[in-house]
């Protein structure tokens, strides 16, 4: 009964998430903001941080699945990643698909990105008990813009403010050793503003410029894992994730 519950509650959700659509609305339905936001900084946060629901349907995630499904089944979920941002996790990248799943790509590139996008995109695959760790994806490595597409199951992401300054200080000096693909600033939540993103199964989040580099960002545990008070039970989850250069 509660998984049911649960399903309607999404499907409520993202009704009332098309009809914003159609009324030419800002789409917000899907973000529950917590703490004092200044003015400003939401405004940036909800131009640079969108959510499109049903941006592929049930038969372009199944092609994508069955793309990368006889790959990932022979992986291994790890524990011990090595910058310890993530855990119950497999993962690769992949720069030659299908024919079908390359015009989906190309979709993903014509909503999401203002230009190319890297050739290889990351495939991550994350086990039901498995978390994404409160991280910054380093500018060393990708540019102002990372979209992906959810497959398999709804997830919640959070989003908290941090020291950008401090962190892009660090992350572009000259210091070698500075090599981390993730940096992992606090994500401290007292005296502080954050956002949760509820991130529907086949949908496409779009984070850029301020999201991507003034907040942490991470897939909650489902101990932790509420929308708007619900619970979202996450299950297995694939992101097809695309970035630009840095």
């Amino acid at each position: 009964m509660v998984i049911l519950y649960r399903s309607e509650l999404i499907r409520q959700i993202l009704r009332r998430c098309h009809r914003a659509v159609a009324a030419n609305k800002k789409n917000t339905g899907l973000t529950c903001f917590h703490g004092v936001w200044p003015t400003a900084e939401r405004k940036d946060f909800e131009q640079d941080m969108r959510i499109i629901p049903d941006f592929i349907s049930e038969e372009e995630e199944k092609q994508l699945h069955e793309e990368i499904e006889p790959y990932m089944s022979r992986l291994r979920y790890e524990f011990d990643h090595w910058d310890d941002a993530i855990h119950g996790f497999r993962e690769t990248e992949r720069k030659k698909w299908y024919p079908k799943n390359r015009e989906l790509l190309e979709r993903v590139r014509e909503v999401a990105f203002n230009g190319a996008i890297m050739p290889y995109v990351h495939i991550l695959d994350l086990a039901a008990d498995g978390v994404i760790k409160p991280h910054v994806d380093s500018i060393r490595y990708c540019g102002n813009t990372i979209s992906g597409i959810s497959l398999l199951s709804d997830s919640v992401m959070r989003l908290v403010r941090t020291d950008a300054q401090k962190y892009k200080q660090n992350s572009s000096s000259d210091n070698t050793e500075d090599t981390a693909y993730r940096q992992q600033p606090a994500a401290l939540l007292e005296n502080n503003f954050y956002a949760d993103l509820l991130l529907p199964r086949r949908s496409l989040y779009i984070m850029r410029h301020t999201a991507r580099y003034n907040f942490t960002h991470e897939i909650l545990a489902n101990e932790h894992s509420k929308f708007l008070g619900n619970p979202i039970q996450k299950t297995r989850r694939i992101s097809i994730i695309c970035r630009n250069e840095p």
